[in-house]
């Protein structure tokens, strides 16, 4: 009976050391199921298009997505972490941005590492247009009232003919990124996407972008060379603006370069926003875009406001085009993780109907 008690109180033992190990284990270790769901009700018309059309759509600030993130601590100031994060559209649950889109996890998924050398991506994340471009203008990643995003990332299958400026999406595939440590402020990303075609090693998309803030103040730049656009949609072998735009016969464009700067200074009772970016081919097609945008804080919320303007031109269009698009908007925090909205947008492009919309919504992050 003895020796029975002993035994019990040796596995109780072991036991209760084995928790004791483990704890601290387990507390090294942050898993989080986050997320944010954005639904708008509207009425859109943009240049172009025939009519108004009513609707009650996903993501008119920021696209919804859902997901799980995660570090580890490796010990000696290194941290594992992961990101599995996928799009949906809340007014219908379907996945992915749009049709065509519905991949798993099209937002990220990527592993890497984190450390005093800074950090290690691989698999999908950010390409080096996303940060600079939603950080510097007022209405951030809204790719339905943002001016800036709306001409530089979303493509155009309305009666304009109008395509998106950026190639490759904000988003890639196959990636590598290097972030350098934080040096007061200041900030490097580098990017390497591999195209993974047989027989075309060559064919891939190169960027980096530096960010800096101190104080009021923040500056940004980034640079991008891109081969094959993303993976994800239907055409990656073919570079925007390319494939929307009527071309001469024979006209592809195969490869485009694009760079970008933006600044914006905080004045407490206002904050100013500014960026200018140009894209350019291997055909003679090239587009200039310039941002100015404002936040000024009143009430529990702020207005916003932001008007682009794209220049278009070279042979492959023929005669030169321009588009401008404004938005008046107001955010109001219900707390800190939801927020209502109501957004007026403007939109001309040369030889089109004029466009306006309008959008009330609310976002909530969780």
């Amino acid at each position: 009976m003895y020796p029975a008690k002993n035994k019990l109180k040796k596995l109780q033992l072991a036991a209760a050391l084995g928790g004791a190990i483990a704890l601290p284990a387990m507390a090294q270790t942050s898993v989080q199921v986050t997320g944010l769901v954005d639904t708008y009700v509207g009425s859109l018309k943009y240049s172009g298009d025939s009519g108004r059309t009513s609707v009650v759509d996903s993501g008119g600030m920021t696209t919804s997505w859902i997901g799980f993130k995660g570090t580890e601590d490796l010990g000696g100031g290194l941290k594992a972490k992961f990101n599995l994060t996928s799009f949906f559209r809340s007014s219908t649950g379907a996945a992915g941005r749009f049709d065509g889109n519905e991949t798993l996890f099209s937002r990220d998924a990527n592993v890497g590492l984190i450390g005093n050398f800074g950090a290690i991506s691989l698999g999908r994340d950010l390409a080096p247009n996303f940060l600079p471009s939603i950080l510097f203008n007022p209405f951030g990643d809204s790719f339905k009232l943002s001016p800036l995003i709306l001409h530089m990332d979303v493509p155009w299958f309305n009666a304009s003919g109008w395509t998106n400026s950026v190639a490759g999406d904000t988003g890639w595939s196959n990636e590598i990124i290097y972030t350098t440590p934080d040096f007061n402020g200041l900030k490097a990303n580098f990017h390497y996407q591999f195209g993974e075609v047989a027989g075309n090693t060559g064919k891939n998309n190169i960027g980096a972008n530096v960010l800096y803030f101190h104080g009021p103040l923040a500056l940004t730049a980034y640079y991008q060379r891109v081969q094959v656009n993303n993976p994800l949609e239907q055409s990656p072998n073919n570079v925007q603006p390319a494939t929307n735009i009527p071309l001469p016969t024979g006209m592809v464009a195969a490869r485009q370069s694009n760079w970008f700067l933006g600044a914006t200074y905080d004045f407490t009772v206002a904050k100013l926003f500014a960026t200018y970016d140009q894209t350019s081919h291997d055909i003679d097609l090239k587009d200039k875009t310039f941002q100015l945008g404002t936040s000024i804080p009143l009430g529990n919320g702020a207005i916003l406001a932001s008007w682009a303007d794209t220049k278009r031109n070279g042979n492959a269009i023929g005669e030169a085009l321009k588009r401008d698009t404004a938005s008046l908007g107001y955010d109001y925090n219900m707390s800190k993780r939801t927020d209502l909205y109501a957004v007026y947008m403007y939109d001309k492009i040369t030889d089109q109907s004029t466009g306006s919309s309008v959008a009330l919504g609310i976002r909530h992050r969780f």
